[in-house]
């Protein structure tokens, strides 16, 4: 059986992949929960980059915690 980390090396940029592309529909659309579903990448985002030691990519999810909070309380009903 594969590792934790084998399976999230492997894996988890097919899942971080489609949760961007859903999360873009969704914001073209202009429904509010595109916001929410690009926090929760962004959680993902975290784990891609603690497991692989891409440190390189923290300040984008840093940065994108903050953007994606922001419209997702702009973007209110």
């Amino acid at each position: 059986m594969k590792g934790m980390k084998e399976i999230i090396i492997v894996y988890l940029p097919w899942l971080l992949s489609a949760n961007t592309i859903y999360s873009m529909l969704l914001a073209g659309n202009k429904k509010r929960g595109a916001w929410a579903f690009g926090l929760a990448g962004q959680l993902l985002w975290l784990v891609w980059i603690l497991t692989t030691k891409s440190w390189g990519l923290l300040p984008m999810n840093a940065a994108l915690w903050v953007v994606y909070s922001r419209n997702y309380l702009k973007w209110k009903p």
